[in-house]
């Protein structure tokens, strides 16, 4: 399976797009190549996940409160076995949900027990990824395809059912309404094998929108 995609990988996969088309070339003029953190190290894959977790359906700054108070509660090494030892009682203690707090550990139970193997995942196909991760409890399809694009830096990532990239790539395309689910499969169809660089883009596009 593919590497991680480095910096110059992301910034070629950015010019070949806005070659194709001029809505993809008016997005780069206006975001650039992404620029993404390092993906994460096989050690910090776990680490990563339970971040996610955490984060769902939470705007970032509260997210990021519960989750600091999460480390603090598990401490360091952020491990299973650690994870695991905290419980749920501390856990939502520190602010997660009954539903989170119970994700969490049974994501830390997976990997105790290598059901969960997030040492291989990085040879793997992206569906392979997906369907993988997904056996954990309160790990869907998204939360697997952001490990994907963020922590394994795949370059062919098309989330069709976040809003955020829904949302972006109406704008760029001059819709007054977001793409459907469905209607997202076909619109990402042109841009592969880069659908992460347009979805990192479609985010940029909402993320940057003046209001009035």
């Amino acid at each position: 399976m593919p590497p991680q995609a480095t910096r110059p990988a992301w910034v070629a996969a950015a010019a070949d797009l806005a070659s194709r088309d001029p809505a993809l070339a008016a997005l780069h003029d206006r975001h650039g190549a992404p620029d993404l953190r390092p993906g994460a190290a096989p050690s910090d894959r776990f680490e990563a996940l339970a971040s996610s977790i955490a984060y769902q359906q939470l705007a970032g700054k509260a997210a990021a409160s519960i989750w600091a108070r999460v480390l603090d509660t598990v401490g360091r090494p952020f491990s299973p076995d650690a994870v695991l030892a905290a419980g749920p009682d501390r856990l939502r203690g520190a602010g997660l949900s009954g539903a989170k707090s119970a994700a969490l550990l049974d994501l830390a139970a997976k990997v105790r027990d290598r059901t969960l193997r997030l040492d291989r995942v990085a040879r793997w196909s992206d569906q392979e990824v997906v369907d993988h991760l997904v056996v954990v409890r309160g790990i869907g399809p998204w939360t697997a395809q952001m490990f994907l694009l963020f922590d394994l830096r795949r370059l062919d990532v098309w989330p069709t059912g976040d809003y955020g990239v829904r949302a972006g790539l109406g704008r760029a395309l001059g819709r007054a309404e977001p793409p459907t689910e469905k209607e997202m499969v076909a619109l990402g169809e042109p841009y592969a094998p880069y659908r992460s660089v347009v979805a990192w883009w479609c985010w940029r596009e909402v993320d940057t929108v003046t209001p009035g």
